[in-house]
């Protein structure tokens, strides 16, 4: 069996950890078991005080029901500078085959205004006249672009 997690790199780890648990229905991952606070876990194994970073330490989300991936946010010095070569996309939509366009366009702009609210930004509105396709392209509060659909 493969085991993977996913790590994406970013200034405020809490804060995308945070985002991005809400986004995907995620939950931030507690500590190990003896410990308050990941900063205390990683302190007990010797980690220096200055790569620990800010806040609890709490940098890590996981799905609740056991079958994504983890979602490690790793925190790094340089700042997003081009288009992300890989992108997340949220699916809420529903399948073509099953759920009318106009059900899916509502539930996509219903998940979009959501996501807005907890700290994302509309990049476009991907539709076109006569194509059985609607999404919105979104960025993160970091600026990763993911799709909503």
């Amino acid at each position: 069996m493969v085991s993977y997690q996913l790590v994406i790199d970013c200034a405020a780890p809490e804060r995308m950890a945070r985002f991005w648990a809400d986004a995907l229905r995620y939950t931030v991952e507690p500590p190990p078991g003896g410990f308050d606070t990941w900063r205390d876990y990683w302190r007990s194994l010797g980690v220096p005080e200055d790569e620990l970073g800010e806040g609890d330490g709490s940098d890590s989300i996981v799905d609740p029901e056991g079958y994504g991936p983890r979602i490690w946010f790793q925190q790094v010095p340089e700042g997003k500078v081009v288009k992300n070569r890989f992108h997340l996309d949220v699916k809420v939509g529903g399948k073509r085959e099953d759920v009318p366009l106009e059900t899916r366009k509502a539930r996509v702009d219903a998940e979009v205004e959501r996501l807005i609210q907890a700290g994302a930004s509309i990049v476009r509105v991907l539709s076109q006249p006569g194509v059985d396709h609607y999404a919105v392209a979104m960025v993160d509060p970091e600026g990763n672009e993911f799709d909503v659909v």
